[in-house]
């Protein structure tokens, strides 16, 4: 070997600070590699969001919430499936036991985290809490690391200071004085912090930056720009890696073990090819860096996968030029004024579920009628009122917009109806059996608004129904979805110690893994905000626990 740390990390996301943290705190070395010039993964682009059941800040604030009762929920919104290993009863179970019990150890560590005031749970089942169990990171100032590292973490997607509560509201301030409010504290905020020489960010950036700041305070070595290619083997333990930096190879031993949580595969469309025929790379916004080949190196190894056909789904629309992140769409299509077709003219699926459940029913309908891209429908009521992909409410739009047919427009149906290339007929025939619906105030074909999570994701501000509203003011719009994602959500199977397991159950000694590199222990669904990230914490630190113990 050329190298040895007592534990290796491969990839460079919250889980992986987090058990540099937990193995520096047993006295252990550890490094982290991250194959790209960035560190952070996906985690730091998104709202940085963890699913924590019976976690310390419900306590303190007086929502009940308790181990019976996440058990009893996953149970329901998870279920149980022979197909899905990642999410046995045992491994959730442990789950709902070692995520607060992770919360405390970061907490312990310094790190500074918060509730979302509400932010309800996805599936209206028994053990549902409509408060919701989300924990986020505090605001972290990026001056705590120093330039050369400030410079390696990946940036996040709100530019400024913003809890995530209050960057939801901005859509809202011609409407709400609670909006305007919000909006004036985010700029207060961001003023005084850059008087007092701060550079405070939030979601997802601040959760990467405070735990690479612990972990680099406790002694973890991480690299960026080296690439793990192969898993070292003595006598079927994996005791090292071999690792590209900087063009040369360089060996690395491992006494403790490997974790692997260097992400999935959506980035790889031949591997998308072959276990989720139908999604493409290009509507992702995973992070460059992944890939699959680590995936595909533990495979070759012996290493068992499952729940390889499952995503992160997220819907997206493609906007003329070349953004670094696609806009993520779930809370366009909840809106009131809108509704979701497919090329037929048909309206197919309730459009207020989660976003893993609406880009898995655009890419199921689209196997048996043509639905990609699918039509986001809305009219001028929408317009004024809502966000749309990212733009401030209100006709106004780029002007690139229109000259691409990115936003298609019409002065009536008919007319949308023809630049988008659907019938005139069926499309109208939708539109009035909806605004049907909307008169009645029940969508009596999918239900849409009929739950607590359905009505928080629409129009909290209308006071007539949150989640329905008449398509009926023109001119129209009509806007191109995609069934994009946040990264693949199978991977390889791992037991409630977070190691990897071969086909026969047996454990690969040495290796374990976390994130969306695993069959994820949600099975198919997300329960929540949070449902992909703070496993992906949790089972990093599960298994630099069950590592250490072994020393």
């Amino acid at each position: 070997m050329n190298e040895h740390f007592d534990f290796i990390v491969v990839g460079s996301g919250a889980g992986s600070m987090c058990a540099a943290l937990k193995l520096r705190a047993a006295g252990k070395s550890v490094l982290v590699l991250e194959k790209t010039d960035l560190i952070g993964g996906t985690t730091a682009t998104s709202g940085g969001v963890m699913w924590i059941p019976n976690n310390r800040y419900m306590q303190t604030e007086g929502i009940h919430d308790s181990r019976e009762d996440a058990i009893t929920y996953l149970e329901h919104a998870v279920g149980d499936s022979d197909d899905t290993p990642g999410s046995s009863r045992t491994r959730r179970e442990a789950y709902v036991d070692q995520a607060p019990e992770m919360l405390e150890f970061l907490i312990g560590q310094g790190c500074q985290f918060r509730r979302v005031p509400e932010w309800p749970d996805y599936y209206q089942v028994p053990g549902y809490s409509e408060s919701g169990r989300t924990v986020v990171s505090e605001l972290f100032d990026l001056k705590k690391l120093d330039k050369e590292w400030q410079a390696k973490l990946r940036p996040g997607f709100i530019p400024i200071p913003a809890y995530l509560e209050e960057a939801m509201q901005l859509g809202n301030m011609k409407r709400s004085k609670a909006a305007k409010k919000a909006f004036f504290r985010m700029i207060g905020r961001t003023l005084w912090s850059k008087l007092r020489g701060k550079n405070l960010v939030t979601a997802g950036h601040a959760l990467q930056g405070q735990l690479l700041h612990a972990a680099l305070q406790a002694g973890a070595e991480v690299r960026v720009n080296s690439s793990v290619n192969t898993f070292i083997l003595d006598n079927g333990r994996v005791v090292g890696i071999v690792a590209s930096s900087n063009g040369q190879a360089v060996e690395i031993g491992a006494s403790l073990g490997v974790l692997i949580n260097a992400g999935g595969f959506a980035r790889n469309q031949a591997m998308l090819d072959e276990y989720i025929p139908g999604a493409r790379s290009d509507w992702t916004n995973a992070n460059p860096g992944d890939t699959g080949e680590v995936l595909q190196e533990a495979m070759r190894i012996g290493a068992a996968v499952a729940q390889m056909d499952e995503r992160v789904g997220s819907p997206c629309t493609l906007p003329p030029g070349d953004a670094a992140l696609k806009p993520a769409m779930q809370g366009d299509l909840c809106k009131p004024h809108s509704m979701l077709i497919d090329q037929s003219g048909k309206r197919f699926m309730r459009e207020t579920v989660s976003y893993m459940a609406q880009s898995k029913a655009i890419l199921e309908h689209n196997k048996n009628t043509p639905a990609i891209p699918s039509y986001l429908i809305l009219d001028s009521q929408y317009l004024n009122k809502f966000m749309l992909a990212g733009s401030m409410p209100g006709k106004k739009k780029p002007k690139e917009w229109f000259e691409s047919n990115f936003l298609l427009t019409g002065d009536t149906l008919e007319a949308l109806a023809q630049a988008c290339g659907i019938d005139p007929t069926a499309l109208k025939s939708s539109v009035e059996r909806f605004n049907g619906f909307v008169d009645k105030g029940i969508d009596e074909d999918f239900g849409r608004g009929s739950e607590v999570y359905d009505r928080w994701l629409g129009d909290r501000l209308s006071e007539t129904h949150p989640s329905l509203g008449r398509i009926e003011q023109g001119p129209f719009y009509a806007l191109r979805i995609y069934p994009g994602d946040l990264g693949t959500y199978g991977g390889l199977v791992t037991d409630e110690h977070a190691r990897v397991l071969r086909d026969d159950g047996q454990a690969i000694d040495g290796l374990y893994a976390t994130g969306t590199s695993t069959a994820s222990v949600m099975g198919r669904i997300t329960p929540g905000a949070g449902g992909s990230i703070g496993p992906s914490i949790t089972w990093a630190y599960v298994a630099a626990k069950h590592a250490a113990a072994q020393a």
